[in-house]
Parts: C-alpha cells; sequence; structure tokens
C-alpha cells in the first residue's frame, strides 16, 4: 500500500461504492453517525475519502455519503494497493482502532476476508507448481491463521467462529449479536446440539441461549451486590477511624513532630483535610435529605 500524491475532488470524479468495501465493517450506531453528520455539517468534510487506482472506496464511505447527501464537496486521495485483500486489511486496521468492536465482530469481519485468503491460497498452490526453474515454492496459506491473523484474533478463537458461522443454530447467532453469549458458549452450545437430531437443534439452542442468559443475570445481580457492600463498607470504615481523631492542638502537633513532617508535607495534609472536609460536609448533606420528608436539619 502507498499514497500516491493524486488527489481529486467531488467535482472532478465520482467515487464507486462496492459493497464488500462498504459493508466490511459494522455500520455506526445512530448516535455515531449523527455526531459525524453533524461535524461536516458544521465544518465540511476536512478528511479525505481513500479510494484505490479504480476510483473503489477504501475508507470514508460515511463522509461520502453525508457528503453527497448534503451536496457538500469533499477530496479524494488516491491509494494504491497490491489487490482487494490488501486494501479490506488496510481499512479494517485503520478502523480498528476507532471502533469499540469485541472479538465477535472482530470475527465476523475475517469472516468476509475468507473468500479472498482462500483465493489467495489458490493463486500460491498454482504459482508453487508451475515454472519451478524460474519461481521458488510459495508456503501454502493457512486459512484460519490468516483469518485470525486479519483481525488480531487467537487462532483457536477463530476457529471457533469459523464452526459458529458453518453448523450454529440461529438463536446461538443472534444471542451472539446481540452481546448475550461469548463466543465460547456459544461454540459450546453449537457444539452440544450438533449430537441432537436435526429437527431438535433449534429448540435446544434456544433453551441454551436462554440457560446461559440467566446465568449472565444472576452473575451480574451478584457482581452489583458485591459494589454496594464495598462502598457501604468504605464509607463506614472512614466515619469508624475518623471518630478516633481528637484534633488538638496538640494532638496535632504530636502527629507532626512524631512523623517528621517537613513544612511541605504541613501544607499538603492541611489541604487534603480541608478536602476531607468538604466531603464529609457532603455526605452530611445526602444524609440530612433522606430524613423523614426529606427536609435538613442542619442549622
Amino acid at each position: 500500500m502507498k499514497n500516491t500524491g493524486i488527489a481529486y475532488s467531488s467535482a472532478d470524479r465520482t467515487p464507486v461504492v462496492l459493497p464488500e468495501m462498504a459493508g466490511l465493517l459494522p455500520p455506526l450506531s445512530g448516535e455515531q453517525l449523527a455526531a459525524l453528520e453533524a461535524d461536516i455539517l458544521a465544518n465540511g468534510c476536512y478528511s479525505p475519502v481513500i479510494v484505490n487506482e479504480d476510483m473503489v472506496i477504501i475508507d470514508g464511505h460515511n463522509r461520502q455519503a453525508i457528503c453527497e447527501k448534503h451536496d457538500i464537496p469533499y477530496q479524494m486521495a488516491v491509494f494504491s494497493f497490491a489487490d482487494m485483500l490488501e486494501a479490506k486489511q488496510w481499512a479494517l486496521d485503520t478502523q480498528k482502532g476507532r471502533r469499540n468492536l469485541d472479538k465477535w465482530e472482530l470475527g465476523k469481519i475475517a469472516l468476509r476476508l475468507k473468500p479472498d485468503i482462500e483465493a489467495k491460497a489458490k493463486e500460491n498452490m498454482s504459482a508453487g507448481g508451475e515454472g519451478l526453474a524460474i519461481l521458488p515454492n510459495l508456503p501454502p496459506v493457512n486459512t484460519r491463521r490468516e483469518l485470525a491473523k486479519a483481525v488480531g484474533l487467537g487462532e483457536r478463537t477463530m476457529g471457533k467462529v469459523m464452526q459458529i458461522d458453518e453448523r450454529a443454530p440461529a438463536a446461538v447467532r443472534e444471542a451472539l449479536d446481540s452481546g448475550d453469549l461469548s463466543i465460547n458458549q456459544g461454540y459450546n452450545i453449537t457444539r452440544q446440539v450438533q449430537e441432537l437430531p436435526e429437527e431438535r437443534r433449534e429448540e435446544a439452542a434456544a433453551q441454551a441461549v436462554e440457560l446461559e442468559k440467566a446465568k449472565k443475570e444472576i452473575r451480574q445481580a451478584d457482581a452489583e451486590s458485591d459494589r454496594r457492600h464495598k462502598i457501604a463498607g468504605l464509607f463506614c470504615k472512614a466515619f469508624e477511624r475518623a471518630v478516633l481523631l481528637t484534633p488538638t492542638e496538640e494532638n496535632v502537633r504530636i502527629w507532626t513532630q512524631c512523623t517528621r513532617m517537613t513544612p511541605e508535607e504541613i501544607a499538603d495534609n492541611a489541604k487534603e483535610a480541608r478536602e476531607l472536609a468538604e466531603v464529609f460536609a457532603s455526605i452530611a448533606g445526602i444524609l440530612e435529605t433522606l430524613l423523614p420528608g426529606g427536609v435538613s436539619n442542619a442549622g
């Protein structure tokens, strides 16, 4: 891949939208798309749309669509790629850092690269068998390894994604898409139902998914309970320790002398004490709102 340095404006050339490139990554959420549209309407399209030498859009489909919708001019930068596989890999690498993609989403993106990688494997096999006196044997392409590497997944995880793609019932796929299952859970359910007669697999998978969702809800409830107890414990400890302090001048002097505080440390501790006083004052205010009727007794 290289930047050719060639640039066009939308007034000069019309780019080509290739469905396999436009659908490579998951679509932006409604909120993300609205934010991008608002930014372009306010500031114009300051990032160029990336196209290859055939004017196919490689990166910037959303920007281009918004500009066309509102008749906003935009720039296109021409990049050169060895083939569409390299173009897709570059687009994925460019966008992956901007999107919060989970492992299942990455796995689905990798599967979209599968035809290109398999074509590359066949090409390597053909090249390795022709002109042996001229061309060195090219290494065989491990499809699973290449797919995993393309999106940054482990090979075993990619293998599970491939198995799910080939065999999983609809209920498993839907639960993975909604985030209710992990890849491991989806893979395990898929394996389990394969042992059943085909007519029972969908129903068994749906039941297994519901069981996993129920377990997830229980784990989340337990985690929330733990979080609440930790917060309560922190407040109890803070009050228990605070009431042990008797802030007389003599006691404070003893504290500074026995710990050999420097003037800088004394200043820092004084500042922290005032901040803690504000914290406890805030706690007092909130506690007073929790009294019957929510009436403050301050003063």
